[in-house]
């Protein structure tokens, strides 16, 4: 085994210091890339991946006109991004997908997004709240037997609901080949996809990172950087 310690790549985006805590916090050792690098390199340098949240992923990568509502994030992003997260899927690299990362994780799967929830979705429930970022905002329910059900443990109630914070405006539309959705708002709009037959990959709507200090989503990122151990071996 290499002398070098459990790496996890975590995507660049505008609001690192969370992420990073958060893998850190597992015993892991974060390193940023940067969309300039080849995915199929990185793959070959980390133990796992952390996509994280951002602005929309172009709809021309998943065949629909876009919405003008609809928000482009950093050039090269959506291109790297998804390259990796195929990658990742193809090579079973352990995967945490966040917020962005979770609509990037779709996509790159074949599936497609809600390009702007408020105007798709008939509901009172508010997904982009302007609240302090671990502000828990609603109550989303999990699927019963799947693997983020596993994962949370005691974050999750005996009826398998949860809450969380939210700051989103897009959300997973169809979803992709061989994911599953494994957690919905009461709305019906997705909040979590899992890929079943994965060592681990988890795409989550909301900002578990946010919580780092105060330790409600840990479970999530001990259960990802376990599985980024576990392949290593």
């Amino acid at each position: 085994m290499s002398d070098r310690p459990l790496t996890i790549g975590v995507t660049r985006c505008s609001k690192l210091d969370d992420y990073v805590a958060s893998v850190e916090q597992t015993g892991a050792r974060a390193r940023i890339l940067e969309v300039t690098e080849s995915p199929r390199k990185v793959l070959g340098e980390v133990d796992g991946v952390v996509l994280t949240g951002g602005g929309d992923v172009d709809p021309v990568f998943y065949g629909e006109d876009r919405h003008p509502l609809t928000h482009d994030a950093e050039p090269g992003r959506d291109e790297f991004e998804i390259d990796l997260a195929r990658r990742a899927m193809t090579g079973d690299v352990p995967l945490l997908a966040i917020c962005r990362g979770a609509q990037v994780l779709n996509v790159a799967a074949g599936g497609t997004l809600v390009q702007d929830i408020p105007s798709a979705v008939e509901s009172g429930l508010a997904h982009a709240v302007n609240e302090p970022k671990n502000h828990d905002c609603h109550d989303i329910e999990i699927v019963a037997g799947s693997r983020l059900s596993s994962v949370l443990g005691d974050r999750a109630d005996a009826a398998c609901s949860c809450r969380v914070n939210s700051r989103h405006h897009q959300s997973v539309g169809r979803t992709g080949h061989g994911l599953a959705v494994s957690a919905r708002a009461a709305d019906g709009v997705v909040e979590a996809i899992e890929k079943p037959d994965a060592a681990f990959c988890v795409g989550v709507q909301w900002h578990p990172e946010n919580f780092w200090e105060s330790g409600e989503f840990r479970p999530l990122f001990d259960a990802f950087a376990t599985a980024a151990r576990d392949r290593r071996r």
